[in-house]
């Protein structure tokens, strides 16, 4: 992983990007975040997913549903899904109505609570 880019580095650029209200792309954040090849957005999603974690243990929002893709119309990854799932705050699929529900309140909370 690139150095001094972790978690840390991560949430506060989040932390940014709630501020603004709207989501922000994988590849955009991987950019802006300086990753470095290979496998940018994978750096980012492991990452995000220990976001998730700690979030989860301090009964906040998520602020990794600020991270969102391109190729799925506005949702985050399937690794969003599978995550919070685990965590046991989302018990639906990765696609569809459902997904696209719950994507949509917990980013609300994320961009109330962390912008």
């Amino acid at each position: 992983m690139t150095a001094g880019v972790d978690a840390d580095a991560v949430r506060a650029y989040l932390r940014g990007v709630a501020r603004r209200g709207r989501p922000v792309l994988y590849r955009d954040a991987a950019r802006e975040l300086a990753l470095e090849p290979p496998h940018t957005i994978h750096q980012l999603a492991l990452l995000l997913e220990q976001l998730m974690v700690q979030d989860a243990q301090a009964d906040v929002p998520l602020i990794a549903a600020l991270v969102v893709s391109k190729q799925r119309n506005g949702l985050p990854a399937p690794g969003f899904f599978a995550r919070a799932r685990e965590l046991g705050r989302y018990q639906g699929p990765d696609t569809g109505i459902p997904a696209r529900e719950y994507h949509a309140a917990e980013l609300k909370r994320a961009v109330d609570y962390w912008g």
